[in-house]
């Protein structure tokens, strides 16, 4: 039976604009991996009503998860909360158990739980709420929707506190070698091996360093067996 499927949706203009870098998709395929949950795509869009509904929509009905990230701060742009209930055609206001978790943790610190604040605390109706253990504002599930932070420390452990909900499949190992040869030597023997392993997912990532080119090729699959195995043989290829 395949592995279960993912997608992932990063949301914000700033992400588009350059201004910040995204390393929330990086993090989230590596721990998908580990659970046997494969992520097949990943899209970038920006802080747009219509966007992100058409994202949602799209993706939900495609993958078995969508994640998102960015988009439910305080600020008047961050509008994901807003556009995943219009996604699911469901209303959203400031749910108790939200604004609880605000309270506290503002009292804590001595912070004012101020209307800009509280608008973190609206979560569509009927969602699940995920944890926030950072800084308590939290995300939520719709569906197979899950709606997380853009702050990268935020987002690592908002999927921390998902995972293990989820059911995944067979983990995903993955093994490289580094052959100091151009692609054009290196393409017909993997090629070829490629086809001896089927099961296998095989690509070649290109170099150039001090003059000379070279490639990396890397191997995955869900059974490290056979992935050792090609690994030796492909070691043996161009020893």
């Amino acid at each position: 039976m395949p592995n279960p499927t993912a997608a992932m949706i990063v949301i914000g203009d700033e992400i588009l604009s350059g201004r910040t870098r995204d390393s929330n998709m990086h993090h989230l395929a590596g721990k998908l991996a580990e659970v046997g949950i494969d992520l097949k795509e990943a899209r970038m869009i920006s802080d747009d009503r219509d966007a992100i509904i058409d994202a949602v929509r799209e993706l939900s009905r495609r993958h078995d998860h969508v994640f998102t990230s960015g988009g439910i701060g305080p600020t008047h742009d961050d509008i994901t909360a807003d556009s995943i209930a219009a996604a699911f055609d469901r209303s959203i206001d400031v749910r108790k158990d939200a604004r609880a978790l605000l309270v506290a943790h503002y009292a804590k610190t001595g912070t004012e739980l101020n209307p800009s604040r509280l608008r973190m605390a609206r979560i569509p109706e009927g969602a699940e709420l995920i944890e926030n253990p950072v800084s308590a504002a939290p995300g939520f599930r719709v569906e197979n929707v899950h709606v997380m932070a853009g702050v990268p420390s935020v987002f690592h452990a908002m999927v921390a506190s998902v995972l293990p909900g989820l059911t995944g499949g067979a983990p995903l190992y993955s093994k490289t070698l580094r052959i100091d040869r151009g692609e054009g030597d290196i393409a017909e023997p993997l090629g070829t091996l490629a086809k001896a392993y089927p099961a296998l997912s095989m690509g070649s990532y290109p170099f150039q360093k001090d003059g000379r080119y070279g490639a990396h090729v890397v191997i995955r699959g869900s059974d490290a067996a056979a992935v050792d195995a090609a690994l030796a043989e492909l070691q043996v290829a161009f020893s």
